[in-house]
Formats: C-alpha cells, structure tokens, sequence
C-alpha cells in the first residue's frame, strides 16, 4: 500500500521556507520599530509605541492577505489585466482629487477614506507586476518589433511612471519603472530595445533632475556628503553615524542614539540604519541572509513557474523585494542617493507592507502550482 494517498493534496502546501523567512523579517521589523520610533512616538502622541502598535495591526492585515491570495488561482490575474489596467489608472488620478488625496509633506501620495489612509503607488505596484505580465505573456511573438512591442510598452509604463511621479514620488516611480524593465528582459525582449530605452531613460532622468532643484541637491550630496553636514547632507551624515557606532555587535537593542531625533525617519526610510547601529554589522548581516534568501526562492519559483504569466509574475515580485531593498539600503550607506525608499517587510507602513504581502501570497499560489505539476 502506498503512502502517497495519506499526503496532503499538492493544492494545500505552500513553500514554507519562503513563508517563514517573510514572517520572520516582518517579525524582525516590529521589533526595530518599537525601538526606533520609540522617541519620535513619544513627541508627537505622548506615549511610547503607538507606531509598533500600528505596526502590529499591519503586520496581522499583511498576514491575512497573504493568506487569501496565496489560495486564488494566480491565473485569475491574467484574465483580469484590462481590469487591473483601469484599476492603476483609478487608483492614480484619485490621489488628486480634493478631499480624497491626502497632502503630506509637500506630497500627495495618499488617499484619505475616513479612518483609513493608504498609499496608491504602493498597490500600484503590485498591479503594475500583474498587468505587465499579463501583457507581455501575451506579446511573446510580437516582442521583438519596435511597434508591436516597445512602443506599446514604453508608452504604458512612462504614462504610468508619470502619474507617480507628479505626486511627486521619484522613488517610487523609479523602483516601478526597474521592477516592470527586468520583467521585460527576462520575458526576451532584444538588447536593441534596452539600448534605446537607456538613452530615452537617461535623458528623461537629466530632465527630471534639473527641473527640481531638491533631486540636483540630493544628486550633488551623494556625490559629496560631507558638504554639508547640516543642509542637504544632514540625513545620510547622521545615518553613517549611527551605522559606524553600531560596529560590529552594535550598542545593544534600544540603545540607539539617533533615534533621539537626530536621525530622520528612523522607523521608514532609516531603520537600517538604526537596526545596524543598535544590532551592529554582524546580525544586520544574518537579516540581510534572510532577505537574499527571500529573493533567491522567488526567482528559484519563477524558473520552475508553469507558464510565461506565472513566470513574469514571480520575476516581477521578487525583483520589486530585491530592488527596492537594494535602493534602500544603499542609500543608507551612501552607495546611492537618497529617495524615501522603504525596507522591504522591515519599514514602518501598512500600504508597502500589505502590498509586498499581497505579492508573496501570489508567488506561493505559483508555487502551488509548480508543486502540482510536478506531482502529476
């Protein structure tokens, strides 16, 4: 008697080891916030962890969502891409409309319903992922023509970056524009089409930064830092502060001297920065395993995905995780200029958050199925 009939039917396993290393860095992320925000948390609202309780409540809605995408039939999506089209362009264009858009330090970026405030770019992001695959499983034989398949594609993603970028979200709209570009060189695109795409890119990018003086600013700060230490360069001075204090074992959990409001945005764009001041080099560097592991399953998923659309998709939100996580944590250590960048699963935010854990339900939906298929 065999015991394959005993085992669970391949339509209920996950990958648990993606599963856990994605719980464990947001975890992990509760934990540095609790202690990074701890100081601002008590500035602005009296009371000590109001941001790690926030947290906490997006970390249970992340969970959540994960579980209920990673039971939809990831092949739903593609059937759905003219929907989800409609539904960027929606979700973009509400963000200016008055009494909905929500403007927030100079930006807007969020959308305002009652109680509940969230980011539109982030989900974006995400249907961006969904979409494109969608449209680029079915463009395979027409791919290669400039026509048929660069300018249709070009002109879809620069209307879409656009958008973004007029919130302004220059960050945002550049992690996008990488993630959707690596999905089109994987799915086979021609190297003449990327050799076009970087002079339109470059010379988009020289418009862009001589039109806001704040980016000229940002660029030249990142070339020298040490310029000014209390203008432009302030932000990434005190973040190499607190990583050279951390060293090798840092200065222990809680401990962090710039979060006493030296260091801005130490729960967001900066808890790397505190996380290898307070953890120090050493441990940051098993988080940083964790994340690389995170990155190689998915693309390990996406190899051995059973379709071009399941293909695209996995690229695509594993390449959102390990771009945005690169962009972030070079900005911290003055690699790349700074953008406002989240950590992917780690930084303060329920729209990122949720988002990322909407992705990673769908990439263990194609796990599924790649399971499935391999069984039968």
């Amino acid at each position: 008697m065999s015991l394959a009939q005993y085992r669970r039917p391949a339509k209920f396993r996950v990958d648990g080891w993606l599963l856990v290393a994605v719980l464990l860095l947001a975890g992990l992320g509760l934990m540095m916030i609790s202690s990074a925000s701890v100081v601002l948390s008590s500035e602005e609202f009296g009371t000590s962890y109001v941001y790690a309780s926030r947290q906490l409540l997006h970390v249970g809605l992340g969970i959540v969502a994960l579980g209920v995408f990673s039971f939809i039939d990831y092949r739903v999506w593609q059937k759905a891409a003219p929907i989800l089209l409609g539904l960027i362009f929606l979700l973009l264009f509400v963000t200016f409309l008055p009494g909905v858009g929500d403007v927030q330090q100079g930006a807007q970026r969020w959308l305002n319903l009652g109680p509940v405030q969230f980011q539109p770019s982030e989900v974006v992001k995400v249907l961006a992922i969904l979409y494109f695959s969608a449209w680029l499983a079915g463009k395979r034989e027409k791919l290669a023509s400039l026509t048929h398949g660069f300018l249709p594609f070009v002109i879809l993603l620069g209307a879409i970056a656009l958008l973004i970028l007029l919130q302004p979200d220059a960050g945002t709209m550049m992690v996008t524009l990488l993630t959707i570009v690596s999905m089109y060189w994987v799915a086979g695109a021609p190297w003449t089409h990327f050799l076009l795409g970087g002079v339109l890119g470059g010379g988009l990018l020289g418009i862009l930064i001589l039109s806001a003086p704040y980016r000229l600013e940002r660029l030249m700060t990142f070339l020298n830092p040490s310029a000014e230490t209390l203008g432009a360069g302030y932000h990434i001075n005190q973040a190499l502060l607190a990583i050279g204090a951390g060293g090798l074992f840092g200065v222990g959990f809680g401990q962090s001297k710039q979060k006493f409001l030296y260091l801005p945005e130490p729960h967001t764009d900066s808890i790397f920065a505190i996380t290898l001041e307070e953890l120090g080099f050493l441990r940051a560097l098993l988080i940083l395993a964790v994340l690389v592991f995170v990155i190689l399953k998915g693309y390990e998923i996406a190899k051995r995905a059973p379709d071009p659309f399941g293909r695209n998709v996995a690229v695509g939100i594993t390449s959102l995780i390990a771009i945005q996580a690169f962009i972030n944590i070079g900005a911290m250590l003055g690699l790349v200029p700074l953008t406002g960048v989240t950590l992917p699963f780690m930084s303060y935010g329920g729209s990122s958050l949720v988002s990322l854990m909407v992705g990673v339900g769908i990439l263990l939906n194609i796990s599924r199925h790649v399971a499935r298929e391999v069984r039968t």
